[in-house]
């Protein structure tokens, strides 16, 4: 009997065991993986990013993942956007590399990039050891540190490395898989298209979410003055619930939706706002929803259970960003495409922009635009047959693109084929 082939996952921010924040694009495809018989490391780092905290390795539950986790000790940063990351990230890249100098048998390395220097890091053993590499793009470095420091000249200097750093992964890559159409595009801008290219949104688990949907929303609007309409819930309620999830951080304008809503509301004073994550400028929004008297209210970050059902329950979805964000298929529009409701989109990446329209799920506002935002949100309060048009549009979007237990088999087939090799 031949041996299962042996494939490296490397990811530095995934959330695993009974961790609550984290992302789950790689320790999902890693457990899809093993059940496809492939033997899988989950090669992550010792420092849990979403938490800015060192992982506790006694306490993870491992028993919750059918691979093997291997840690790589990272230092500890701060914040997102600092100079001790810079650090931690160099560090983890060159114990990256001495790692996989250590443990050249693997058939196949699957890597997530950012951070541009652990991947270039894993794609130079990679070639050195003549292992296939493929690499995953799920957000751009340095484009989005630019929205937080776009200095002519200057940034140009500091922000050198990062693009380097994304050549030298790129020109090694044997397949490049991508979160969107111009992520994915990203790895051929400096080399020509002679290596197979896949689009994988990140999707989530159809099963999973309407399962923790069904657990949780009954238990939701019993918290609430009053619940919203949805595909899960009753329709004889009164509020209009807007939902926003994820990071609160000056890539997402959360102030314009926090305006747009207090304006909204003074028409129609059933309009409220929930706020589902944290972040940097949490304080700050806060503080305009309080100047505003904005009907909002701030969660945290849930447990993704009981985040799915505050979406299902609301009655639309916010993807709120700002002008010139490099973001373009975020990793929210799987679950807010799930919960079954219209979708209201500010992003101005061409790419999703077009998605919205043709696919019918939603609707198109200029970012920054308070009295725009406020409009279409008074309007869909007042025509809930149109929000019922647009949440089964995004459900069915959700089915045909976004589940993971379907789409992620494409970058199974993938890997078999090239670990084959």
């Amino acid at each position: 009997m031949s041996r299962a082939r042996r494939i490296a996952v490397l990811s530095v921010d995934a959330k695993l065991g009974n961790e609550v924040r984290g992302a789950t694009r790689y320790t999902y495809l890693a457990s899809l993986l093993a059940e496809h018989g492939f033997e899988v490391d989950f090669i992550t780092a010792s420092f849990q990013h979403w938490e800015k905290r060192q992982r506790n390795l006694a306490s993870l539950d491992y028993a919750a993942h059918p691979f093997r986790v291997r840690f790589i000790e990272e230092p500890s940063y701060p914040a997102n956007m600092c100079p001790q990351r810079i650090w931690a990230h160099h560090v983890m890249a060159r114990r990256v590399r001495a790692y996989f100098d250590e443990h050249p048998d693997y058939d196949l390395i699957y890597c997530q990039i950012p951070p541009n220097d652990v991947a270039a890091a894993a794609a130079r053993s990679a070639h050195r050891h003549k292992i296939p590499f493929v690499i995953d793009v799920n957000d751009l470095w340095p484009e989005a540190f630019r929205m937080a420091l776009n200095v002519p000249i200057i940034s140009d200097l500091l922000f050198a490395p990062f693009a380097r750093q994304a050549r030298r992964a790129f020109a090694l890559a044997d397949a490049v898989v991508g979160t969107s159409e111009s992520y994915a595009a990203r790895a051929f801008r400096d080399r020509a298209e002679d290596i197979p290219k896949l689009v994988l949104y990140v999707g989530n688990d159809l099963a999973t979410f309407d399962a923790e949907v069904k657990a949780h929303a009954a238990s939701i609007r019993e918290s609430s003055a009053q619940g919203a309409p949805s595909m899960f819930t009753s329709p004889a309620h009164e509020v209009f619930r807007v939902a926003y999830a994820g990071n609160i951080s000056p890539l997402y304008d959360l102030a314009t939706l926090v305006r747009a809503v207090a304006r909204a509301a003074r028409e129609n004073p059933a309009i409220e706002l929930v706020v589902l994550g944290d972040g940097p400028d949490r304080a700050a929004i806060e503080s305009v929803a309080k100047q505003t008297a904005c009907p909002a209210r701030f969660l945290g970050y849930l447990p993704y259970g009981e985040m799915a059902a505050h979406l299902a329950c609301s009655n639309v979805v916010v993807n709120s960003l700002v002008a010139g964000a490099p973001q373009s298929v975020p990793t929210k529009i799987g679950d807010y495409l799930a919960a079954g409701v219209p979708m209201i989109n500010s992003s101005m990446d061409k790419e999703f922009r077009s998605k919205v329209c043709r696919d019918g799920f939603g609707i198109n506002v200029q970012p920054g635009d308070v009295a725009g935002l406020a409009d279409v949100l008074v309007a869909l309060s007042h025509d809930r047959a149109r929000c019922t048009k647009l949440g089964h549009a995004a459900r069915s979007v959700a089915e045909r693109e976004f589940d993971r237990a379907q789409s992620y088999l494409r970058a199974v087939e993938l890997i078999d084929r090239l670990s084959a090799r």
